[in-house]
């Protein structure tokens, strides 16, 4: 075989199928045990804006404080991580 491209002068042409042909089709198909492949939405959720993971490696009782405030503030840690972070940043400007 060649190295040229023996498909290049192939143009696509539109297909003339009408719905009413689409629908009879399926119709068959489904009847024979075919399933409709057209893709689906992902299951599942929608993703979170807060998708950076941290994995800290902090003492026990650190942990635990970090884990009793959220807890009692009813935030999740990375949230309770987030306003320490800004209030960090405020003190260290004022610095």
């Amino acid at each position: 075989m060649s190295g040229s491209n023996r498909l290049a002068g192939l143009k696509a042409r539109p297909k003339t199928t009408l719905i009413e042909e689409v629908r009879l089709v399926d119709e068959v198909g489904e009847a024979h045990g075919f399933l409709d492949r057209t893709p689906r939405k992902k299951p599942g959720r929608k993703p979170s804006p807060r998708t950076y993971q941290l994995h800290p490696k902090v003492f026990p009782q650190i942990g635990e404080g970090i884990s009793a405030e959220a807890e009692r503030l009813g935030i999740t840690q990375g949230q309770l991580v987030e306003i320490m972070w800004e209030n960090y940043q405020k003190l260290s400007q004022k610095a």
